[in-house]
C-alpha cells in the first residue's frame, strides 16, 4: 500500500454533517449527500467525515456507516474518516469496518487517526471504559497496519474483511504530539488548523524533519484543514459566515447548538472576551469573494507549503454552500495554472 502523490496541490473537503437549527438529522445526511456529489463532480480529491459524540451541532458520529452511504452516492471521490478516533474502538473492528468498506469501494477510501476522543471526559468514559486508551494510540495504529497487512494470514486473529486492504493510514493531529508520530511511521499527516491553529507551524516542521520513509510513503506530505466561506460578494460570505461564529461561540461557552440562521450582526451576541476566543479557533478561516480567498489560500499555502488543502466550510443555507465550492474549484483551477506556469 504505497501512497504516491503529485506535486500538485490538492483540494478536499472535511464535513462534520452538521445539524442545522429547526432541521432534522436526516436533512443533515441529505445535505452532505448533496455536498459529496457536487464536490465530487468539481474534482475535489477527498470527502472526509469526523467521528464526534454528544454534540447536537454534529450528526456524524458513527463515521464508518456514513462513509459508506457517502462513497455509494459518488463516483471518483475518495472518502474516509477525518478522523476515527481510534482509542474509542478496537483495532479489529476498525479494520473490519474499514476492510468491508474497501471491499464495496475499492481504491476510494481513506482512514484518518486521531487520539483525542471527539467529545466530553464523560462521553469518552461511556465509549472507552479504559480512560488510559489514548496512551496506547502509537500501538493501536501498528495493531490496526497488522490487521490490514497481507502478512497476518498466518496469525490466529485475522480481519476477514480487511487483510491486504488498500486503505490508506493518515495520522491526525491537533498539537505537536501526532507529527513525532507520523514521521516516525511514514504516515501521511493531516492538521486540524480549523479549530486548532496554534501548533500548526510546530508541527508541520518537525514532521518534516523527523520523517522517515516507509512502505506507505517515500516521502512526507502535509494536509491542512481551513474554513473557508466564498461568495459573489464579501459582503455575502461574512453573512453566511455569523452562523458558524454562533456556532464556535457556543463551543467556546460549553454549550455547542445546532447550526443556527446567519445573523446581520454579531455584536449583542457574543461578550468580547468569547469573540476574541472564536477568532483565535478561527485564525485560518478565510471568508470573502473569489479574489480575496484565493489571495488568502495562496499565502496560507506559501507559509505552510501544504500538499492539500482541506476544506471545511460551515453554512446554513445548502445554496450557499454549493456556490462557495464552485468558488473554490474556480481558485483550484487557477491555482494549478499558476503551478503550471512556474514549472516551465
Amino acid at each position: 500500500m504505497n501512497t504516491s502523490h503529485s506535486n500538485k496541490l490538492s483540494f478536499s473537503v472535511l464535513d462534520l454533517a452538521a445539524v442545522r437549527e429547526g432541521k432534522t438529522i436526516t436533512d443533515s445526511y441529505e445535505q452532505s449527500m448533496q455536498t459529496a456529489q457536487h464536490v465530487d463532480q468539481l474534482g475535489f480529491k477527498r470527502y472526509w467525515l469526523a467521528e464526534h459524540h454528544n454534540m447536537e451541532s454534529i450528526a456524524s458520529a458513527a463515521t464508518a456507516v456514513l462513509i459508506g452511504h457517502i462513497a455509494g452516492g459518488t463516483k471518483n471521490i475518495r472518502v474516509g474518516s477525518g478522523g476515527i478516533m481510534l482509542p474509542n474502538h478496537s483495532p479489529l473492528i476498525i479494520a473490519e469496518q474499514f476492510g468491508t468498506l474497501d471491499a464495496l469501494y475499492p481504491g476510494r477510501i481513506d482512514l484518518g487517526l486521531g487520539r483525542a476522543p471527539g467529545t466530553d471526559q464523560l462521553t469518552a468514559y461511556a465509549l472507552r471504559r479504559d480512560r488510559f486508551a489514548a496512551m496506547d494510540f502509537p500501538e493501536q495504529v501498528r495493531e490496526l497496519q497488522t490487521y490490514f497487512s497481507p502478512e497476518n494470514k498466518t496469525a490466529k486473529v485475522r480481519a476477514i474483511p480487511g487483510e491486504g486492504a488498500d486503505v490508506p493510514v493518515w495520522i491526525l493531529g491537533s498539537s505537536t504530539d501526532s507529527a513525532y508520530l507520523a514521521a516516525a511511521m511514514g504516515l501521511p499527516y493531516a492538521f486540524a488548523s480549523h479549530f486548532a491553529p496554534t501548533y500548526l507551524m510546530d508541527a508541520l516542521r518537525i514532521y518534516r524533519q523527523q520523517f522517515k520513509p516507509s512502505i506507505y510513503l517515500q516521502q512526507p506530505y502535509t494536509m491542512a484543514a481551513v474554513n473557508v466561506i466564498a461568495a459573489d460578494s464579501a459582503i455575502d460570505a461574512e453573512y453566511a459566515a455569523t452562523s458558524f461564529l454562533q456556532l464556535a461561540a457556543s463551543i467556546v461557552r460549553g454549550f455547542p447548538k445546532p447550526l443556527p440562521q446567519p445573523v446581520q450582526n454579531m455584536d449583542e451576541l457574543w461578550t468580547p472576551a468569547e469573540e476574541a476566543a472564536v477568532k483565535n479557533m478561527r485564525y485560518y478561516s478565510f471568508t470573502g469573494n473569489q479574489q480575496q480567498v484565493q489571495q488568502q489560500l495562496e499565502s496560507f499555502v506559501e507559509a505552510t507549503q501544504v500538499n492539500e488543502l482541506m476544506i471545511v466550510t460551515n453554512v446554513y443555507d445548502q445554496a450557499v454552500k454549493r456556490r462557495s465550492f464552485e468558488i473554490v474549484a474556480a481558485i483550484k483551477e487557477e491555482m494549478h495554472a499558476k503551478e503550471c506556469c512556474a514549472e516551465l
